[in-house]
């Protein structure tokens, strides 16, 4: 009895020690990705952009880590986890230093592009260690965990940048950003891998599925197709915000690079902490007693997000206490998504297909939602100021102008999350039946 007991808190010892170091790479995962948005007007200005162009490199980005994410994920099925994601934080860590020494606009993309490949190898493997190390009534919350990575990196993403960009120049906080990237990578190599499907020994090996493609598969679960369907729409979202409101904020509501970063790591990051957390409780709780509990619950808190954003956007140029507080509430009820969406992968797919599934999945919401996001937004702003421009007869584009069209532009969010929330009401409607396919190994 003694050595089982001892048994069981080493498991527990090891998967939160694996959870942790999961959690402090995904951190620097979105740390490294947003110090472009939370830098974005400077380096408009150096490199002479325009706003298309500004969002075109999140487009590039994304369209890279969605590319090499789909072999990564099926690696992550096959291969040692543990070392796919030491080699990945090494190589983008590397490259966020190469882009703080980026010459012209050209050379600034292409090492964009590599720090994308490098993050395509942490969001499919720390999700599958974290469906084996953690049982179904524990997954929302060790998600939340997880991707509590997300709003923290945001936040000390837009609060360090702001502050390094004003005191030594945009340039530095890319500097700066590589050496807890690669003491992480260091410490990723410790962790101790779990069996595949080792929370779950109810789970039916399909026979049926052995002779299958791993895509086709995961591409036969309904529910899979709705969550697609969310993450796209999702993504597309976060990625407009997280690039333009920091210029939004500037441009806007006339504020500096440090103050309007502050904001924006409050609102868009801090924020996100409590939606996570709550969503990871409720998620949690909600599913034992029904098993379409969670996307419920994130259909229900994304709906909620819309008006608050549509509302924070109707606050006139000035008035930043009501846009701060709005866009935080937005931000929390969004965030509800990660811990549960991301919890209902994992119960729907069976667990030697995970590593795939959440490929496709990032595949489809980083190609078709966020890659248009923040181009598709920064060329609305482009012809709403150009719009403007006309109306008054101005021949030069002046910041009011920028102001104008950027404002206008970003109320495109409020539409896309209520349709996200409607795909989610659809996944709800199929995970039931979905599940009992898996559990039977159909």
């Amino acid at each position: 009895m003694h050595d089982t007991d001892s048994g069981i808190a080493g498991g527990r010892r090891r998967a939160h020690y694996a959870l942790a170091v999961l959690f402090g790479i995904n951190l620097m995962n979105f740390f490294d990705r947003q110090i472009a948005g939370a830098l974005g007007e400077p380096i408009r200005i150096e490199f002479d952009l325009n706003d298309t162009q500004l969002g075109l490199i999140a487009t590039i980005f994304t369209l890279v880590y969605a590319a090499v994410g789909v072999p990564l994920g099926r690696l992550t099925d096959t291969w040692s986890r543990k070392r796919l994601i030491a080699l990945g934080v090494t190589f983008w860590s590397v490259l966020t230093a190469a882009s703080g020494l980026a010459w012209n606009y050209t050379s600034f993309l292409l090492s964009r592009v590599g720090v994308g490949i490098g993050e395509a190898s942490c969001a499919p493997a720390g999700q599958s260690l974290i469906g084996d190390l953690y049982p179904p009534r524990q997954r929302a919350r060790a998600m939340g965990v997880f991707m509590a990575g997300l709003p923290l990196g945001l936040f000390f993403a837009y609060l360090l940048s702001g502050a390094i960009g004003e005191a030594w120049g945009w340039r530095a906080a890319f500097l700066v950003a590589c050496i807890p990237g690669l003491i992480l990578a260091v410490l990723a190599l410790f962790i101790r891998e779990p069996p595949r499907g080792a929370a779950e020994p109810g789970v039916v090996p399909s026979a049926a599925a052995a002779g299958r493609s791993p895509y086709a598969t995961v591409l036969r679960i309904p529910t899979m197709w709705w969550i697609i369907v969310s993450g796209l729409l999702f993504n597309f979202n976060m990625y407009a915000m997280n690039i333009f409101q920091t210029p939004f904020l500037q441009r806007f509501h006339e504020l500096g690079l440090r103050d309007a970063n502050n904001i924006s790591a409050v609102s868009l990051g801090l924020a996100g902490l409590v939606g996570l957390f709550l969503g990871g409780w409720l998620g949690d709780r909600i599913h034992s007693r029904l098993v379409n509990g969670r996307l419920l619950l994130a259909a229900t808190a994304v709906g909620l997000a819309a008006p608050c954003v549509y509302i924070a956007l109707q606050r006139p140029a000035g008035s930043v206490a009501g846009f701060t507080a709005l866009m935080s509430i937005a931000t929390a009820l969004i965030f509800v998504y990660y811990s549960t969406v991301y919890s209902a992968i994992q119960d729907v797919v069976a667990p030697r297909y995970r590593g795939t599934a959440v490929a496709l999945y990032f595949f489809a919401m980083y190609v078709l939602g966020a890659s248009f996001g923040s181009t598709a937004l920064g060329a609305l702003s482009d012809h709403f100021a150009s719009a403007a421009m006309q109306a008054t007869g101005a021949v030069e584009m002046l910041p009011q102008f920028r102001a104008s069209g950027l404002h206008s532009a970003m109320y495109v969010i409020p539409v896309f999350a209520l349709l996200c929330a409607l795909s989610l009401l659809g996944a709800s409607r199929t995970i039931a039946r979905d599940i009992g396919r898996r559990d039977r190994g159909e």
